[in-house]
């Protein structure tokens, strides 16, 4: 019994032994390792102050020593920089008018509908003329009368019989029913509502039946010519834009563009949204309608002998604009002056005369003389 219980107790003690070996060494090896990093970050840092030093002391050190980056390259563009301010515009007619009635009465006839083209001087509508009708019938009767007494007055004057008051009265009499008729004839012919020019009838604003006086609108009509475009321009162009500017129009709906000026610039500056209007002249465009939207883009700058790069390769520090040039197989930072960007080129006025090869392609990842591969 004795001896059973001593075995047991010398198993257990082996297996406990075997247990802990493995886990004291693994805690070992990761000490070690914590220990190697350490001393590594060390070494890196005292390598990085020795490297230092010794460019310090010896300039060509660092360049023998950096790696040399794969990169490609481009020239700046020489010639003709535009600059253009883009905004929506809305076209618009000179000819969007409301017809109104000039004579009191019922709508008769109304011969047009909406959407249809008339041309200047078609029958629109028809307003009822009778009262007008019977006061031409009243006149000319009257005025055949007078007439009658004017030629026998005439004629008596003509034979010294008389005298000249009765003649001047009657000749006053009927040169004045005269000018009455003629005044209700054009009563009359106002009540025929015509097309004052070409156009399409946009909308009928009475029906037949409908009772009208001078002034009541009776169609909304609007011309086929004299559109242009009217938008909205930020108050900080106030001097830049011109009158007579160049502009590129573009319609989105029907995938159409023309080039055109700038015909009227606004003079007062909207509260609301601090802006002011702008005019564009738009020639006669088929499928262009009112109140089609447009995009404008009016040109407000241009320089022909610009130095032009890509926009993305200009970076910025502390010190400004900069860009990265390859000379002699070094990569150098060279800081610039930017002017106008539009569509993705900026305009540069000093830094760059244009004969510089610019990095391109790896221009992130080189530094100031860094040795450049570039690919051919």
């Amino acid at each position: 019994m004795k001896h059973t219980i001593k075995f047991l107790s010398l198993a257990l003690l082996i297996g406990v032994v075997s247990c802990s070996a493995p886990k004291d060494e693994l805690a070992d090896k990761k000490d070690q390792l914590q220990s190697y990093k350490s001393e590594a970050a060390a070494l890196k840092v005292s390598i990085q102050e020795l490297e230092d030093e010794i460019a310090r002391l010896d300039p060509e050190f660092r360049k023998n020593q950096r790696k040399s980056i794969l990169i490609t390259t481009i020239q700046p563009e020489q010639g003709d920089f535009e600059h253009y301010v883009e905004v929506t515009g809305s076209v618009l007619s000179k000819k969007n008018v409301n017809i109104s009635a000039e004579l009191s009465g019922r709508i008769e006839e109304i011969v047009t509908r909406e959407g249809m083209a008339v041309r200047k001087g078609q029958v629109i509508a028809t307003i009822d003329s009778e009262s007008v009708q019977r006061s031409l019938d009243e006149i000319q009767t009257q005025l055949d009368l007078a007439k009658t007494i004017f030629e026998k007055q005439e004629r008596l004057w003509n034979q010294q019989i008389g005298t000249e008051i009765q003649y001047l009265e009657a000749k006053n009499r009927m040169e004045t029913l005269e000018k009455n008729l003629a005044s209700l004839q054009l009563q009359e012919d106002k009540s025929t509502v015509r097309a004052p020019f070409d156009g399409t009838v946009e909308e009928m604003l009475v029906r037949v039946g409908e009772l009208v006086q001078p002034g009541t609108p009776i169609v909304n009509m609007i011309g086929e010519d004299d559109l242009f475009i009217e938008g909205d321009i930020s108050e900080r162009y106030i001097g830049i834009l011109q009158q007579g500017d160049s502009v590129d129009i573009r319609f989105p709906s029907i995938d159409r563009s023309l080039k055109t000026k700038v015909t009227a610039i606004g003079s007062v500056i909207n509260p609301d949204n601090r802006t002011f209007k702008v005019e564009v002249f738009l020639p006669k465009m088929d499928l262009v309608k009112p109140n089609m939207l447009s995009v404008l883009n009016i040109q407000d700058y241009e320089n022909s002998e610009a130095v032009i790069v890509p926009t993305y390769l200009i970076l910025q520090d502390n010190q400004g604009s900069y860009m990265f040039v390859v000379e002699e197989g070094l990569a150098r930072k060279r800081y610039v002056e930017r002017g106008m960007t539009y569509e993705g080129k900026t305009e540069i006025l000093e830094g760059l005369d244009g004969s510089e090869t610019l990095v391109d392609k790896g221009f992130r990842e080189v530094g100031d003389n860094f040795n450049v591969n570039i690919a051919s």
